[in-house]
């Protein structure tokens, strides 16, 4: 294994977990907004 290649995985490991945080954060306040708009 190169150091390169470990770097490059580090690199899209960190990525992917701030894409799927931010998908998280975008969805919540989706939720949230939808939820305080229908009101039962």
């Amino acid at each position: 294994m190169e150091y390169g290649f470990m770097s490059h995985v580090l690199l899209w490991v960190i990525g992917l977990i701030a894409a799927a945080g931010l998908v998280g954060t975008v969805l919540s306040y989706w939720a949230m907004g939808r939820q305080s708009y229908y009101k039962d």
